[in-house]
């Protein structure tokens, strides 16, 4: 997205998001480890004591609050609590650890059961917040962004990744209840299936109208579908939702068909497993499995200098530890042999132009990594179109010094979303 150029340029490397292989129908159940790991948000505060300790018994989909806050997260097992422990997430966010020993006797909470059929949209919130593809609800119930259009992704934002091909493909009684749902809990008519364009066929019974999105990478990202398929201009700095339209993944939705239908949350992640051989894999783990129980599954080995990244190539996130869980919105586990992993160097950038011939929104990333790379994000967004990226990760593809520069620039996003954040709290406090 940009408020001062045309969104694609010239000669985009020709990479495609990946259709849904055929044969592919099948998943591989991973089964319930030992123990399960939830991700929880901690407050700032430093001595922030979770109303959890260890010992305490929980059920299959009960919600977990740890602060007294509107922070939860959803149990996907019964058993007990074993640890608490505080751990750092992708730039420095606070985190608790909860980990569940799991017991093979399954029993389900009741809560969510006895109130569906009384729940607001906002209640709805209270519980299905975690569910596998994390909704999001609470943007459809802000009055200061009232959304017109609720936008069901069945189309990946990455490379190699096909998890939501995969829901739209498998799930559409779960999806077309899920709409029916969100329908009657927002008032919200118009609903848009987003779909590969050649498999934009069959989906039009399920509650919405289809649209087919160019197979080329990266065309499914949000901003491009707002720019190429709504013919909408989100300007620079905005969100989809301050135009009316709202993206949540077609696994999200049919979470929430199946919670309504069932009376119980899901907790089963559906996700694409990448082993080194590149050979796509569908698997289901519960939420909280450890990377390291689904690899062995594969029979996938990790050696020294391999690397595990939650998503695919282009956007995905290194973890470093096998222990990781999977999270509510994790949709690939890649795994990159180190001979074949990208190394970043300290080289300096070169002035050749790939960055900004491949950028859909035609920054000038040459200039603006330079400001990245010396800590000055102010002068970042306002002379170099910072928030004008989309974040697809061509930049850092084609770069010839090796310079991270999606991470630098999804770093410089969220250290200015920090800095604002801690100003304004100053300003309360003082005011």
């Amino acid at each position: 997205m940009t408020t001062k150029n045309a969104f694609w340029g010239f000669g985009l490397p020709r990479l495609e998001h990946t259709p849904l292989p055929v044969g592919s129908e099948r998943l591989e159940a991973i089964a319930l480890p030992q123990t399960v790991t939830l991700l929880h948000r901690r407050p700032e505060e430093k001595k922030a004591i979770p109303l959890l300790k260890t010992g305490d018994a929980v059920k299959t989909g009960q919600k977990l609050s740890l602060y007294g806050n509107a922070d939860y997260v959803t149990s996907p097992a019964t058993g007990k609590v074993v640890s608490l422990s505080p751990v750092t997430g992708n730039f420095g966010r606070n985190l608790t650890a909860v980990t569940v020993a799991t017991d093979p006797q399954e029993n389900f909470d009741g809560e969510f059961d006895a109130a569906r059929s009384l729940l607001s949209l906002d209640a709805a919130g209270k519980f299905l917040a975690a569910v596998p593809g994390q909704p999001g609800l609470e943007r459809l119930t802000d009055p200061e962004r009232p959304i017109k259009t609720i936008v069901v992704c069945g189309v990946d934002e990455d490379i190699l990744v096909v998890t939501r091909q995969h829901v739209l493909a498998s799930r559409l009684a779960d999806i077309q209840h899920g709409i029916q749902i969100l329908k009657q809990l927002t008032g919200i008519e118009d609903v848009v299936i987003l779909t590969r364009r050649e498999a934009i066929q069959g989906h039009g019974s399920i509650g919405g109208r289809v649209m087919g999105v160019d197979p080329r990478y990266p065309a499914a990202l949000p901003l491009l579908v707002m720019a190429n398929v709504f013919r909408q201009e989100v300007p620079a700095g905005r969100t989809c939702e301050d135009k009316g339209f709202c993206f949540i993944s077609a696994e999200a939705v049919a979470s929430i068909g199946s919670a309504f239908s069932t009376g119980r949350i899901p907790v089963v992640k559906t996700l694409t497993v990448i082993p080194k051989d590149g050979r796509i894999r569908l698997a289901q783990a519960p939420i909280g499995t450890p990377i390291g129980a689904i690899l062995k599954h594969f029979d996938v080995t990790i050696a020294e200098g391999d690397r595990i990244v939650f998503g695919g190539p282009m956007r995905g996130t290194a973890v470093f530890s096998p222990d990781h869980p999977v999270q509510p919105d994790t949709d690939a586990i890649l795994v990159l042999d180190a001979k074949a992993a990208a190394r970043t160097s300290d080289y300096p950038c070169i002035n050749c132009g790939e960055c900004v011939r491949v950028c859909p929104a035609c920054m000038q990333i040459n200039l603006l990594v330079r400001y990245l790379e010396a800590g000055k994000y102010e002068d970042a967004e306002e002379s170099y179109d910072l928030n004008s990226c989309v974040e697809c990760g061509l930049c850092s593809f084609v770069c010839v010094s090796k310079i991270p520069i999606l991470q630098h620039i999804m770093l410089a996003k969220h250290e200015l979303v920090r800095m604002r954040s801690t100003e304004t709290l100053t300003e309360t406090i003082d005011g």
